[in-house]
């Protein structure tokens, strides 16, 4: 299968990567020459335009930072909308809006082509690997067509169901990922102000029923002092206000999601945009007149699993 893959940023560069490496026809297309130049040293292609790139490809997968920004590379003049045509595959795996991957799969699909949502979760770290788990909206018939690319690019695989159910579903657990990491900061800070040493603190929730993915990633780089996670303040702020426009469309109250908007827009406006997520631990560290650090913990996450083939998740029925 020819693919090409649009947007060569912190996961969506490790993405690629995954498919160069396991020796797929890989076009690529970034704005940024520098990445792009070391997948062309590595044997890719160069993207002339996303209208070219879907020409020459039997799926084209775009990997974005923001809803607006896929629907332009979807809808100006050498497009992928210019280019597509019947029984080529559109994948999106930003982390997008549910009506707006909607919306551009149906002109996808007026142009005889087919469409998926396919967003990623799991950590930079997984994507490096193939390891990442995928959801993935749309036909099962498009799912089934893709099904052995998802299976290098990530680890466990999920069809969501219809368009845009993935996009739903990513934005819910990247909400959740939120409230534990300040949470997460909120018990690290109280650890040290109450005396208690944090590599005692980290093991003890990470062996009880405090631990979580976040835990076991997340903390680790606070207390590193690196808080480098391939993850930033404007992304946790993107992803929280599409679920929380979610939850309004349908009547939800929610409490806590307003509550972690003013908390990362408030570190945002301190620390500045593109400032790692998980430093939003300053504010409690400023407050508090305090470091929450500790010895022994890495500067980022690796994942020391070995690549392997994914295999599809099966929903318990």
């Amino acid at each position: 299968m020819r693919i090409g893959f649009i947007g060569l940023g912190n996961v969506g560069g490790k993405l690629a990567g995954s498919l160069l490496r396991n020796g797929f026809d890989l076009t690529v297309r970034d704005l940024n020459e520098q990445t792009v130049r070391k997948f062309l040293e590595k044997g890719a292609n160069f993207g002339e335009s996303p209208k070219q790139m879907v020409e020459s490809s039997d799926l084209v997968i775009t990997c974005l930072p923001s809803p607006s920004v896929s629907a332009a590379v979807m809808e100006e003049q050498d497009g992928i909308l210019a280019g597509m045509s019947a029984g080529k595959i559109w994948a999106e795996m930003s982390t997008t809006d549910e009506a707006e991957v909607i919306r551009l799969g149906e002109k996808v699909q007026n142009l005889e082509g087919e469409p998926l949502d396919c967003p990623v979760s799991g950590g930079c770290h997984r994507a490096a690997t193939g390891n990442i788990s995928i959801f993935a909206g749309g036909e099962r018939s498009t799912f089934e067509k893709m099904l052995p690319v998802l299976k290098v690019l990530g680890r466990r695989i999920l069809h969501t169901g219809k368009l845009g159910s993935a996009s739903v579903l990513k934005v819910l657990t990247n909400y959740l990922a939120t409230a534990n990491l300040v949470t997460l900061c909120e018990a690290l800070t109280t650890a040290k102000k109450a005396g208690m040493d944090l590599n005692t603190t980290y093991e003890a929730i990470r062996i009880s029923s405090g631990n979580s993915f976040v835990h076991e990633t997340e903390s680790q780089v606070i207390l590193n002092g690196s808080r480098d996670i391939n993850f930033t303040m404007d992304l946790v702020i993107k992803d929280v206000s599409l679920f929380q426009a979610i939850a309004e469309r349908e009547g939800v109250p929610l409490e806590v999601s307003p509550l972690l908007l003013d908390i990362f827009k408030d570190g945002e406006k301190r620390y500045g945009s593109r400032e790692w997520s998980p430093n939003i631990v300053r504010r409690l560290e400023e407050s508090c007149e305090t470091e929450v650090l500790a010895s022994g913990f890495p500067a980022e996450i690796v994942d020391d699993e070995p690549e392997k083939s994914g295999e599809e998740v099966i929903v318990r029925r």
